[in-house]
């Protein structure tokens, strides 16, 4: 595996860690219709501390994310047929991710979870966080399976590598034996 496919898994792998940390709060919407007050409470709660993360560690997150990004980017303008097959759909999939979580999920998060109203625990949630929270984790899934599909695209673009060596190593052989 060369650096730049190194780097692509690597990041893209990070990246999906992070987006499955916030299955503490997604699970407990997502999967379980309808969803209780309690549980909606809960996660917007953890959407709350997740807004006021600390700007250094958003700068982390934004740098993996724009590593990952200019690799599969480079990947990209080696012009071969296989990697414009395997690279150009890491593209896609990992540009929709991007669009996803800049264009849907940020505007969420600081929209609604800026400062969380205070609640009794039995408290109705408001329509407008239910709302929030169960699209938060809808697009949460959503970027989890592009980004699963990046990692799937660069698998099979080394089998097809390592399978494109193998033959020609073998048609090299046999040309040696004549």
């Amino acid at each position: 595996m060369g650096l730049r496919a190194t780097v692509v898994v690597c990041t893209t792998s990070f990246l999906l860690g992070c987006l499955f940390t916030h299955w503490i709060a997604d699970a407990l919407t997502l999967w379980k219709p309808p969803a209780a007050d309690a549980d909606l409470w809960t996660a917007a709660r953890y959407y709350d501390i997740l807004e006021t993360m600390p700007r250094w560690a958003q700068g982390i997150l934004g740098a993996v994310v724009s590593a990952a990004g200019a690799t599969v980017v480079w990947s990209f303008g080696d012009a071969q047929a296989d990697n414009i097959m395997f690279d150009g759909g890491s593209i896609c999939l990992f540009g929709a991710t991007l669009a996803m979580y800049v264009y849907n999920v940020l505007p969420n998060i600081i929209k609604n979870f800026d400062s969380l109203p205070p609640h009794e625990p039995d408290a109705v949630v408001p329509q407008g966080i239910r709302t929030a929270v169960l699209d938060l984790a809808s697009n949460h899934l959503m970027c989890s399976v592009a980004l699963t599909g990046v990692l799937a695209l660069q698998a099979g673009r080394q089998w097809v590598e390592r399978s494109a060596r193998q033959d020609a190593e073998e048609v090299e052989e046999l040309v040696d034996e004549k």
